[in-house]
């Protein structure tokens, strides 16, 4: 969408639909963005781009971005179109930091770049050139089929019954820690849940078959809301983990909680679940647009696909 009050049009921004641009074009004429765009530096421009842009973003990745920009402020003060690859690059070399971090200052000069040739304040973006540390391939492993029986086997053992949740629901550990009981159907063995992602928010999951019982059983002790708890009160992330390094010590195993979520997906590829059922479960986008748009998978195509996992 472009203003024309000025004489000479510029892009203020871009939308997916004629209906969107022009209320964007309406929000922009009735306050329009008091830019000098050769004077503008990165932290006027990093404001602006918070308060116009980063608000569309998830709660995750703007917070990501947010930390990042700690580790670029030592350019706060520049102009903006002043500002040169190497530098940004700096940025990334020196924070100290791992792969994580610095893709996420790459990936803040990347939107930052974007939205500065939106705002015609530079012609090029920069941050094309820039590098950072690559994600390492996973050393996760999944739970063999003996581990998953010798779970079952110690089942009435406190807090083994998270662990065979996670393994047939895929959840994360803050996901299971906030999933309250009004978001569980018992009738129609159901859970609404999921935090991280657009596609992984309030997600609709069946609950798998062989973990029902589980399910009521913590339903029906919940004091708090919470479907699980501890002593009576919420649980928080840190509690838990200190549960799981105790319980993997008695089992004589050695796994992370999201190894549960890694065996979840590799146990429905295994059993041949459908590829987008499989991303809904996960809570992933899935990648072609196809599959995005036009492929709705309702509550039991889910649940046969879940079931497939039968051990």
């Amino acid at each position: 969408m472009k203003e024309g009050k000025s004489g000479k049009q510029k892009p203020i921004g871009y939308t997916s639909t004629k209906e969107e641009g022009l209320i964007l074009l309406a929000q922009y004429n009735n306050d329009p963005w008091d830019i000098k765009t050769d004077k503008i530096t990165l932290e006027e421009l990093y404001t602006l781009w918070l308060e116009k842009r980063a608000v569309k973003l998830g709660d995750s990745n703007r917070s990501s971005l947010k930390s990042a920009y700690k580790h670029c402020s030592k350019l706060a003060k520049t102009n903006y179109k002043q500002i040169k690859s190497y530098q940004m690059q700096d940025c990334i070399d020196s924070c100290g930091k791992g792969y994580s971090t610095q893709g996420a200052i790459k990936n803040l000069w990347g939107h930052l770049d974007r939205f500065a040739m939106e705002l015609d304040i530079i012609m090029k973006c920069n941050s094309n050139l820039l590098t950072s540390e690559p994600i390492p391939e996973t050393t996760k492993e999944v739970f063999t089929d003996k581990e998953v029986s010798r779970l079952w086997e110690n089942q009435n053992l406190p807090w083994v019954d998270s662990i065979l949740f996670f393994l047939y629901t895929g959840f994360r550990i803050s996901e299971m820690l906030s999933l309250r009981t009004a978001n569980v159907d018992l009738k129609e063995w159901t859970m609404r849940g999921g935090v991280k992602t657009e596609a992984g928010k309030n997600r609709l999951i069946p609950v798998h078959s062989k973990i029902q019982g589980i399910v009521q059983k913590r339903f029906e002790q919940s004091k708090t809301g919470y479907l699980f708890e501890y002593e009576g009160n919420e649980v928080s992330e840190s509690k838990y983990r200190e549960i799981w390094a105790d319980l993997m010590g008695k089992l004589q195993m050695k796994h992370t909680p999201h190894e549960c979520r890694h065996t979840f997906r590799s146990r429905l590829d295994s059993a041949g679940a459908n590829k987008v059922c499989i991303d809904r479960l996960m809570g992933h986008k899935s990648k072609g647009t196809g599959e995005r748009v036009y492929t709705h998978k309702n509550i039991e195509e889910l649940r046969m696909n879940i079931e497939l996992i039968t051990n």
